[in-house]
């Protein structure tokens, strides 16, 4: 099952919108089935959506992490 942000993910749409293979290879990671271990979501579900930077990549756990210790 698709993450439930996946349709109107900004990172998706914005920053990768010119980079089509590696926006899939990049989705088929963490979009896909588990994406539990994918940044931006992990700022969504306990921050909520406008918490959640522009310029983080899926791939960015740690910054994710301090942006949940920070608040």
């Amino acid at each position: 099952m698709d993450c439930q942000c996946l349709p109107a993910c900004p990172f998706f749409n914005d920053q990768m919108a010119e980079m089509p293979s590696m926006a899939h290879i990049i989705k088929n990671r963490y979009c896909r089935d588990d994406n539990s271990q994918c940044a931006r979501f992990m700022v969504f579900s306990a921050l909520g959506r406008d918490a959640v930077p522009t310029d983080l990549y899926p791939s960015q756990v740690e910054r994710a992490e301090e942006i949940l210790g920070a608040r």
